[in-house]
């Protein structure tokens, strides 16, 4: 590697990591004292023009800033082995870095404005690391990420265009003051529309799975930790003023909808890294569903916690993936744990805080928010979509397991497997420490009494006797023949929808687009090429044509028709220069 591509990776780790540590300590003193900072740049003051540039610091946005930097700081190390044979390495850690300050601006910001930037800025800066492989998929899944999160962005732009009735852009001031002005129903629901395209959120889901057409560290800093999980954090934000309200009802149902959904196609993938991105946007639906019942502490807890395993899921991800010659299917993979103990170590403990194994970072926030369910008087559609959500995510982690893990493995008869490379697995290694740790650290941090939940004793192990059920299912069904479940189950119509993610990849591209441009092919074939030529160009042309031909055969043929229209143009020219 050169020794530029070498420094630019070290300095840019050193620094983000001096910066979590920053914010950790900030973090802890904001959070002792009960400390909110509220800081005005007026950037220009012109008579009564003032731009000003507002930032909002309390203990949430600093939690968040700090596993955000701690999270690509490890990834930028990762990439530094990753991404070694790479010739635009700079390129790449300099979108990294710009994707972060995104983030940041996006995290620290009260106004909408600034929100707009750092909302804007990583959906650009997500275009560019999605298409950076330059090729058709790349491009294809680009663009289908880039026209789903402008969804969002013109609806940002509309806010700000509401917001103008209330003299100033800094929401903040107006959630409780102008919660019944019918100005901020319509800026509650564009914000909630908008955090649903940047959360991927049905309609919106295809484009997560599409884009990890992205290299792997992309996908374990931006698809799992910080871009998908903005949306959410706008709506915490925004939680006073939407709490109670008819939309985050229909947020519930959508968000509990993703969260299925996502599980289900899941189980029908079998592509690795799509696998873990679905796996991340039945997380948002969970996040999104808590906050839609108004527990915006927990949806923030839970919005940090999978961040971390999440992000060492992909590493692991990636890993394997270069091992087996850059295959991604899981059908080629397995046994792989005789060989890359350390990566399954990582793998497998990801996979468990996933599932909300009992101490890991997952469980302390998915017990919480299921027992809060539980608590709730929530109807039984939301009841039932959380708990088989739940078992689902158990399902398709142990068959993640199966065929990595326990299956025989099918690429190559010579092959040569290695865990040594070791600034990878000193990155890993990293989130793992936090994979276990952050649960217990953040239930100690977020939450100032701790929560003790009563209830009968089936309900408080309905958790467990979903995750049995969903390890059973998973077990059996990874060993069944390869036709029974789509035999006995299900038809093959009905898998076809699970599997499609309910035909919704398809629904957001041509199924956008098919219409207009079959329309267009109509009216091109039927009035530009058809009855417009008939009485415009080329049907004037012809009968000009068939005009001459006719005049032209009579004067061919008959010589007295010839001398008398002679004689009578002769006439008319008389006629014509007389009078």
């Amino acid at each position: 590697m050169n020794k530029n591509y070498f420094s630019i990776c070290f300095f840019s780790f050193f620094f983000l990591f001096l910066f979590m540590v920053m914010n950790f300590f900030f973090m802890m003193y904001f959070i002792m004292n009960n400390i909110i900072l509220f800081l005005e740049w007026e950037i220009i003051s012109f008579n009564s023009l003032s731009i000003v540039m507002s930032i909002l610091l309390d203990w949430m946005s600093l939690l968040f800033m700090m596993f955000v930097s701690l999270i690509s700081s490890v990834v930028i190390y990762y990439s530094k082995s990753y991404m070694s044979s790479e010739l635009n390495l700079i390129r790449f850690i300099v979108l990294v870095l710009l994707f972060v300050f995104s983030m940041i601006l996006l995290i620290v910001s009260p106004n909408m404005i600034s929100i707009l930037l750092g909302w804007d800025g990583l959906g650009l800066v997500s275009y560019c690391l999605v298409i950076y492989y330059q090729n058709l998929k790349s491009y294809n899944a680009g663009m289908l990420t880039v026209l789903s999160n402008r969804i969002g962005d013109v609806l940002i732009l509309m806010v700000i265009c509401w917001m103008m009735n209330y003299g100033s852009w800094n929401y903040i001031f107006y959630l409780e003051f102008m919660k019944n002005d019918y100005c901020m129903v319509y800026i509650g629901f564009m914000i909630i529309l908008a955090a649903m395209t940047k959360s991927a959120q049905i309609p919106f889901s295809s484009w997560l799975p599409a884009a990890m057409a992205a290299p792997t560290p992309v996908s374990a800093l931006v698809h799992s930790s910080t871009l998908v999980t903005a949306g959410v954090y706008l709506l915490i934000r925004f939680n006073l003023l939407l709490v109670e309200t008819l939309f985050f009802k229909f947020l519930l149902l959508i968000s509990s909808l993703t969260m299925f959904m996502a599980g289900i196609s899941a189980n029908y993938e079998f592509d690795l890294k799509k696998i873990i991105a679905l796996s991340t946007l039945s997380q948002l639906g969970l996040m999104m569903s808590i906050l839609s019942m108004g527990m915006p502490l927990l949806a923030f807890f839970h919005l940090l916690t999978p961040a971390m395993f999440k992000a060492l899921l992909f590493m692991c991800a990636g890993v394997i993936i270069h091992l087996m010659n850059d295959m991604q299917d899981i059908r080629f993979m397995g046994g792989i744990s005789f060989y890359i103990p350390m990566t399954c170590l990582c793998m497998n403990v990801s996979n468990m805080a996933l599932c909300g194994i009992p101490f890991l970072a997952g469980f302390y926030s998915k017990d919480l928010i299921l027992e809060m369910l539980s608590f709730s008087n929530f109807n039984i559609l939301i009841f039932f979509l959380y708990y088989i959500s739940t078992g689902l995510t158990m399902f398709y982690s142990i068959r993640l397991v199966m065929y990595l893990m326990i299956n025989d493995y099918n690429l190559l008869c010579i092959y040569n497997l290695y865990d040594e490379d070791y600034i990878m697995i000193k990155s890993m290694l990293v989130l793992l420490f936090m994979s276990v740790i952050s649960g217990s650290m953040l239930m100690w941090l977020i939450f100032y009494f701790p929560y003790m939940i009563y209830l009968p004793l089936n309900l408080k192990f309905m958790v467990i006797y979903s995750m049995f059920v969903g390890l059973m299912m998973g077990y059996i069904v990874s060993n069944m023949n390869i036709y029974s479940l789509n035999k006995y189950l299900c038809t093959y119509n009905l898998s076809m929808f699970l599997c499609l993610m309910w035909f919704m990849p398809s629904l957001s591209t041509y199924g956008v687009s098919y219409y207009f441009l079959n329309f267009s092919q109509k009216l091109l074939k039927h009035i530009d090429f058809g009855w417009s030529e008939l009485y415009s160009g080329w049907g004037m042309f012809n009968i000009v044509k068939n005009y001459s031909i006719f005049y032209n055969m009579y004067q061919m043929n008959n010589f007295k028709i010839y001398l008398f229209s002679f004689i009578l143009w002769v006439m008319i020219f008389l006629f014509v220069m007389l009078f």
